[in-house]
């Protein structure tokens, strides 16, 4: 037991007599109906994040029962209290404009309220990096929890699964080959279960990395949200909340450089969401580590795709949950993973992979001697046309655009994507790129799943199904094809992406890493003297002020720089000492596994 200050007594409100904040304290809580007994056990936060506009967090009123059972059999006291809830199809104008308000809301209200612990209740895309983000910052001791994918639901005898199958069937819908009374029961069959999308989108993503980052219990990345056993795992998370309340072990000695380069690891090896990129950055950066992309990128050489899951396999996370969830990823890496790396429950990660069983018949994850793909999910590109950055989802892409050259057919805004996309009038070939400009943090506000830019209508009415694409938005994980996102700068922050015009030509080489604009700097630098910055309305109060006034860019997490730790703390992943990629490492875990 240390000498922190356990119960009611932890950061009473100042009234300039500490008695009387307490004796104040007490007086209201036994409102709720708590007796003196109870007040002097540990006490455990439980962020509440259900909503009626969340069915992604429909279950967390009975996971939050579960975790409170846990928490009272080990001796705690818990107490749940709400924050902001957010789901992706339901933020206007989209949930990353308001990922860095929720984390805000969760680190106010866990250092406000007085907790020696608090268990994080995340799920749909931006919950999990929010929360992780805010409990970062408080640095109170903090565990995660998610809510779980969802069970697929079927048509005619296909498997079906939000949010890859719903892009699928939507393109299908828009190319005529689906009529309007099909798509609309397919559009009730897709989410027929509470809980996340269950393809590797960003959710699954997040959850993922979550458990290789050391932050949630083993085993709770993958449990469908309908099982009992995703109960059994809230209540062994409240059981440890407790211990953690007592220990007073904080989030800072679990998120060490060595635990997000595990994350990356594992981000790469599930064909992650390009999302989870962004994520991991911003939680990193509250903790004052930079998360290196070329290193990245070299990571990417020596990890490949392992797990067969849409959109870059065939299965989905109720599958990758029999097969025992993050287990057998970490086994085939366990040779690339820093395992001495400590997690929230005090065991090392190469202690937790020597002590998980798992059905070793299963064929989800596939042995790193035979990936589903041969390097990792995400590749970092460079260029005249991305100087800090950019990445593209390569496990996704058409091999044929791999190396690819076409003329630009540019989007200036989301408001100009919409109204042209599908015009008869566009003037647009298969071979060409589609460009969407000012779609970034800056641009759109909030930089927006637009990424996914929709094939013209009259091009998948020929059967055309992939082009190149490029943007400074982002995209869903769910989301397929050959796709180049999160170009830094962006074209409202007076990135090139803003300069590209009608008819130039845009080089995409996956191999060598680089996007290219290939037009001369002498034009380059006339279009630059003539370009503005675009203006936005409505911008000049409240949240929308701060975060056009504040937010990063892609490469830095795109969270508020008055929220970033001020001292670097650490880099991650460590770079390769002779710039190249260590292959022995891979040939080790190769041999290791067979």
């Amino acid at each position: 037991m240390t000498d922190r200050k356990m119960g009611l007594q932890d950061g009473l409100t100042q009234y300039g007599d500490a008695g009387f904040s307490l004796f104040l304290r007490k007086a209201f809580i036994k409102a709720m109906g708590y007796t003196d007994g109870v007040l002097d056990r540990p006490i455990v936060g439980i962020v509440n994040t259900y909503s009626g506009y969340n069915a992604c967090h429909r279950n967390v009123p009975d996971m939050i029962a579960a975790i409170k059972r846990g928490v009272m059999l080990s001796g705690g006291l818990p107490i749940d209290f709400p924050v902001i809830s957010m789901h992706e199809s339901f933020s206007s104008p989209t949930s990353m404009y308001l990922r860095n308000l929720m984390a805000m809301d969760a680190e106010e209200m866990i250092r406000a309220q007085p907790m020696q612990s608090v268990v994080l209740i995340g799920g749909c895309d931006k919950t999990v990096p929010a929360l992780l983000m805010g409990a970062a910052s408080a640095n109170i001791p903090a565990i995660l929890t998610v809510t779980g994918p969802m069970s697929t639901g079927s048509h005619k005898g296909e498997r079906l699964g939000a949010c890859t199958d719903c892009r699928g069937f939507w393109g299908k819908y828009r190319a005529g080959n689906i009529d309007e009374k099909e798509i609309a029961e397919i559009n009730g069959k897709l989410a027929p279960t509470a809980g996340t999308c269950m393809v590797m989108g960003t959710a699954s993503t997040m959850a993922l990395t979550a458990e290789a980052l050391g932050i949630m219990l083993p085993g709770g990345a993958a449990i469908p949200a309908v099982h009992a056993d995703r109960l059994r795992h809230a209540e062994e998370t409240g059981s440890e909340a407790v211990k953690l309340a007592i220990s007073g072990r904080s989030p800072k000695e679990i998120l060490t450089p060595d635990a997000f380069s595990n994350a990356l690891r594992v981000l790469h090896a599930v064909g992650g969401s390009t999302n989870g990129l962004i994520h991991l950055t911003a939680i990193a950066g509250r903790l004052g580590i930079k998360i290196d992309l070329e290193a990245f990128d070299k990571m990417g050489r020596e990890t490949p795709v392992l797990v067969d899951l849409k959109p870059s396999g065939q299965h989905y996370m109720e599958d990758l949950h029999r097969a025992g969830g993050l287990a057998p990823i970490l086994r085939e890496l366990r040779h690339l993973l820093k395992r001495d790396a400590i997690t929230v429950s005090g065991k090392t990660v190469g202690q937790i992979i020597e002590e998980t069983t798992f059905w070793d018949g299963q064929e989800i994850v596939r042995p790193i001697s035979n990936p589903i793909y041969p390097e990792g999910g995400i590749r970092v590109l460079r260029g005249s046309l991305a100087p800090d950055s950019a990445i593209i989802k390569q496990s996704s892409a058409s091999p044929k655009f791999h190396r690819h050259t076409g003329r630009a057919v540019v989007f200036t805004s989301l408001a100009d994507l919409a109204a042209r996309i599908d015009s008869e009038d566009l003037d647009v070939n298969p071979d060409d790129v589609l460009v969407l400009a000012n779609a970034g943090p800056k641009g759109a506000p909030g930089m927006p799943e637009a990424g996914y830019i929709p094939i013209p209508r009259k091009l998948a009415r020929q059967g055309v199904d992939d082009m190149v694409r490029i943007s400074d938005a982002r995209m869903s994980g769910t989301a397929y094809g050959s796709i180049v996102l999160h170009i830094c700068p962006e074209g409202a922050a007076g990135g090139p992406i803003g300069l590209i015009r009608n008819g130039d030509m845009i080089t995409l080489d996956l191999e060598a890493g680089r996007i290219e604009h290939n037009v001369s700097d002498h034009e380059l630098a006339h279009r630059r003297a003539e370009w503005a910055p675009p203006v936005h309305s409505n911008c000049d109060r409240g949240y929308t002020k701060l975060f056009l006034d504040t937010v990063g860019q892609a490469d830095t997490g795109c969270d508020f720089d008055f929220l970033m730790a001020t001292t670097l703390s650490g880099t991650a992943p460590e770079a390769s000492t002779d710039g190249e990629v260590d292959h022995s490492l891979l040939l080790a875990a190769g041999g290791d596994a067979a």
